[in-house]
């Protein structure tokens, strides 16, 4: 029975795109790459893969769907055009496995940092939310293959599947994702929000944020702010009511307060302005240390509401660009596939403009 060669072998140049875009990487990886201080083994002669050509070529892989595995990137990396575009000859596996040791993560997430403050704004804000620094916080998994024994279990419906956690801060105004930490999958959350505060940034959270009152307290002491929604039954003590303004009401706030949560003292929050919001499909306690001044209660409603693109960028960033699976297995290759894959987003909403 003649064995059918893999999918990947029969990778054409006609399927692949979006060369530009790599051209572009090359020339903001330079930037970074060329002061850095690199692993020594690329000063050896002996190397033939040099580390544009590897993370050029791995981006390739990402900016095609059609490229579903390693072996397939390899393969594509023997067609001419493709060694034309990443600057470099045909990669083996061994070769292009080997690189995930020597490159250094941090440098490309720099590259991802530098591309996203050269870009412009993409979102239309509301005026009023112009210039408040809004940071939507969110995690999503990918999951690892069994034998990726650092990858934590905490994926899938009964959480025993290994799992990769990406750890993303997404700017609400400017549109674009804005810091992001890459961890095993079983990693807190909560705990990602906390080492990624920065003062005067106001976090933007669902409801599991909501549920950790000692969050609160951290955000609040390290100068930065919140808006967090809380679960419908949570318990409430009021200590001062707030009247409610025309825009409140239009806005469909019923209730305007200063409360502390918990149910026992021991487990009280800090003093929090609650803003409840109800319409004819939806019900929302939001919760803020925004003073009143800076953050109307309809205003905090319209903040909460922004929220929504950070789940419509982890979709996008899975299903339409289908980074779904895993080139790479060691947790230094996971982290640079996934710091590529936000790297990509940047480079496709640069030159979309959306």
């Amino acid at each position: 029975m003649k064995r059918e060669p893999p999918d990947s072998t029969r990778i054409s140049e006609d399927q692949l795109h979006n060369w530009g875009l790599v051209e572009s990487f090359r020339e903001a990886l330079e930037q970074v790459y060329g002061s850095a201080s690199l692993h020594p083994t690329f000063q050896d002669p002996r190397r033939t893969l040099g580390y544009a050509p590897y993370l050029s070529l791995f981006l390739l892989g990402l900016f095609n769907p059609v490229v579903t595995s390693m072996r397939g990137l390899c393969a594509a990396s023997h067609l001419p055009r493709v060694q034309k575009t990443i600057g470099g000859s045909a990669v083996s596996l061994g070769s292009f496995s080997e690189m995930q040791s020597v490159i250094d993560p941090s440098l490309l997430y720099e590259v991802f940092q530098d591309l996203v403050q050269q870009g412009p704004a993409l979102a239309q804000p509301d005026p009023r939310l112009a210039e408040l620094n809004l940071l939507a916080q969110d995690g999503s998994l990918w999951r690892a293959l069994p034998r990726m024994t650092w990858a934590e279990y905490g994926v899938g419906p009964d959480g025993e599947a290994k799992g990769v956690r990406l750890h993303l801060r997404f700017h609400l105004v400017r549109g674009v994702p804005w810091e992001a930490r890459v961890t095993a999958g079983k990693s807190c959350e909560r705990q990602a929000l906390r080492d990624m505060l920065v003062p005067g940034q106001i976090s933007v959270g669902d409801r599991y944020y909501g549920e950790d009152y000692r969050l609160f307290g951290d955000v609040d002491r390290a100068g930065a702010f919140f808006v967090f929604r809380i679960k419908d039954n949570a318990v409430v003590h009021p200590e001062e009511a707030l009247p409610l303004s025309q825009a409140d009401r239009a806005a469909c706030v019923v209730r305007h307060a200063w409360v502390r949560l918990g149910a026992t003292e021991s487990k009280r929050s800090l003093r929090v302005r609650l803003v409840e919001i109800r319409t004819s499909t939806q019900h929302l306690l939001l919760v803020t240390n925004l003073p009143v001044a800076e953050g109307p209660a309809d205003l905090v409603g319209l903040i909460y509401r922004r929220r929504w693109q950070i789940e419509l960028f982890f979709r996008w960033i899975k299903c339409i660009l289908r980074n779904r699976h895993l080139f790479a297995e060691s947790p230094r290759g996971v982290t640079i596939q996934l710091y590529l894959a936000l790297i990509a987003s940047v480079l496709f909403q640069m030159y979309t403009g959306r």
